[in-house]
């Protein structure tokens, strides 16, 4: 079977640029309609120069855009024509269903669409940089986003010290820029609508050497030409609302991703927090002497 494009994408991206990575994003989250415009139409939805989008589908072995686009249309084509895509296509939630039904068929799909997106090589650039980090690991979100980073900061402290969960951008948090340097990483969630102070934030963080790992929408906050790694996941719903259930999704998937390739240092760090909890009770699985509920007692003859 000939390689498709999406398949051509999937492989290159380890190579590319940081640039050139935000197109293949663009690329794969709205496969393959995002390819069938202009190249300037898909450097402005990457947020990245025309000579860039000529560049990657050069590095792709393609003549030009025009070659790219040809192969990309073939692939439409073949696919219209294929018994499989009806097959392919999401089942509607029936007519009668309620609100809350159709809501939650509607995320269970970005969900699915997000596990088909490609995106291993770019977690694993992001599982890289958190790694490697020599200073802190800051994380800071949007009015609604910070929650995401809350979490995601909960689970890194896991792995290793010094993570900050900065919440979201405030004098305190304003302040905190003045420690920033080469040695640190920021991932920062901005989403639609997005955030000025946010993206200020950004910017001045990257200014002044930080890694910046951006997880936004497929639209892309303006912050991603700042970013060494974005990460984007769709966020429409059957909903007045935008979804967080696929970013959830994403960084619960680059927690499962850094686990995986944990260091045993990593490890140990894990095996002590275990131990301190437990010498603490701080959960229900403590022995019940340690949180003074019910449980056997030593006689007078022990």
């Amino acid at each position: 079977m000939e390689q498709t494009i999406r398949d051509m994408l999937l492989a290159a991206t380890p190579a590319l640029t940081p640039a050139e990575g935000r197109i293949t994003q663009a690329l794969l989250m709205e496969y393959p309609s995002a390819g069938l415009g202009s190249a300037s139409a898909l450097a402005r939805r990457a947020g990245v120069s025309d000579p860039t989008v000529l560049r990657l589908v050069g590095k792709l072995g393609f003549q030009g855009f025009g070659d790219f686009q040809a192969r990309l249309l073939a692939e439409v084509e073949a696919r219209l024509h294929s018994p499989l895509m009806m097959m392919e296509a999401k089942k509607p939630v029936g007519a009668g269903a309620s609100a809350s039904a159709q809501y939650l068929s509607s995320v269970a799909a970005s969900v699915e669409y997000l596990a088909s997106s490609g995106q291993e090589a770019l977690i694993e650039r992001a599982a890289r940089l958190i790694i490697a980090a020599r200073g802190k690991v800051y994380l800071l979100g949007g009015r609604f986003s910070r929650h995401l980073a809350g979490m995601l900061s909960g689970y890194l402290a896991q792995f290793r010290d010094g993570v900050v969960d900065l919440g979201e951008v405030g004098s305190r948090t304003v302040d905190q820029l003045v420690d920033m340097s080469r040695a640190d990483v920021l991932i920062l969630f901005d989403y639609r609508r997005y955030q000025n102070d946010t993206m200020r934030y950004g910017e001045q963080a990257a200014a002044r050497g930080a890694h910046l790992i951006l997880f936004t929408d497929p639209w892309m906050s303006p912050l991603s030409t700042h970013a060494e790694v974005t990460l984007t996941c769709p966020v429409e719903a059957q909903s007045p609302f935008d979804t967080m259930a696929p970013a959830l999704a994403q960084i619960e998937a680059l927690t499962a991703h850094l686990l995986a390739a944990a260091r045993p240092e990593a490890r140990a760090r894990i095996e002590a927090l275990e131990a301190i909890r437990a010498a603490n009770a701080v959960t229900m699985d403590a022995e019940p002497a340690l949180r003074g509920g019910p449980g056997p007692k030593p006689s007078k003859d022990d």
